[in-house]
């Protein structure tokens, strides 16, 4: 089942730099990486370039969540495409995010390839489209 993929779009209301630049910026980071009511982010941090490693800790009650990756690549403004590690992905779940601007900001197209079933995508699906919100709010 690892052929499974998602894609969630959004348009921030916010310039291109600036959502580009906050998925590359650890105080960003801990603000918008929520996927789901009363997540936090304790700690975020990143080397942010191509075959830079990023570890985000996410919290949900007292559950630590530790999702890692590597940058694959990073194309200022438009594109950064990383590995997904955490403990529900399976070998070489990989994200790509392509930002485009659009009239009312940038329109934001994240696609996660690579799922153990289809309920991880579509928990996966549910979380990266709350992260897109959260993202949207912190930049208005």
């Amino acid at each position: 089942m690892t052929d499974l993929s998602l894609t969630v779009e959004r348009t921030i209301k916010a310039p291109q730099q600036d959502v580009f630049n906050a998925w590359l910026n650890p105080d960003m980071l801990r603000k918008f990486m929520t996927p789901g009511p009363g997540m936090t982010v304790p700690s975020a941090s990143n080397d942010p370039k191509t075959g830079g490693k990023f570890d985000i800790i996410m919290m949900a009650g007292d559950s630590e969540i530790p999702h890692s990756g590597t940058y694959k690549e990073i194309n200022p403004h438009d594109l950064i495409v990383f590995t997904w590690v955490s403990p529900y992905s399976v070998d070489d779940s990989t994200v790509t995010l392509r930002f485009a601007p659009v009239e009312d900001g940038t329109h934001v197209t994240l696609t996660h390839i690579r799922f153990a079933d289809a309920e991880t995508r579509d928990n996966h699906e549910g979380g990266w489209t709350g992260i897109l919100a959260a993202l949207d709010t912190v930049l208005v």
